[in-house]
């Protein structure tokens, strides 16, 4: 961000250049665990070829991990942006942002508390609420998990 000016669409750029990474490689990492698998084998041995083997074998046995990461992704790009905001490298001041709010809040914390305290709540209740909604879609779309 201090490459970018402050806005919204280079907040969003920053975030997505720092947080693609991960993503990339999971996805890699499921690639290469699941081609040695055998469904995988047997549809080489068939003659499939490698288009087909990646569209109906290995993108649909990936695809609950990767759900779960950017599920649980969320959470990380809302903290990066409250905390550029709070620092004021993040949106600009006519656009509201919780970071922002956090920030002007603290300058009257000792006589009106909530002005930083509410906000800082709602980033934490947003954070809690999709790192549980992650951690709910990991448990659903688990196929390994035994069923009581």
């Amino acid at each position: 961000m201090s490459v970018l000016q402050p806005g919204m669409r280079n907040i969003i750029i920053a975030l997505a250049i720092a947080g693609w990474v991960t993503s990339c490689r999971l996805v890699r990492a499921q690639f290469m665990a699941l081609r040695q698998r055998e469904f995988v084998l047997a549809s080489q041995a068939l003659g499939a070829s490698p288009l087909f083997i990646m569209r109906k074998h290995l993108l649909p046995n990936s695809l609950t991990p990767i759900i779960v990461s950017v599920a649980l992704g969320i959470p990380g790009a809302v903290f990066g942006e409250a905390g550029l905001s709070f620092l004021g490298l993040g949106i600009n001041p006519p656009q509201p942002s919780l970071g922002q709010m956090v920030q002007d809040g603290l300058q009257y914390f000792l006589v009106f508390w909530h002005t930083a305290l509410l906000p800082a709540g709602t980033i934490a209740l947003i954070v809690i609420g999709f790192t549980m909604m992650g951690d709910g879609l990991r448990d659903a779309l688990d196929p390994q998990q035994t069923i009581r």
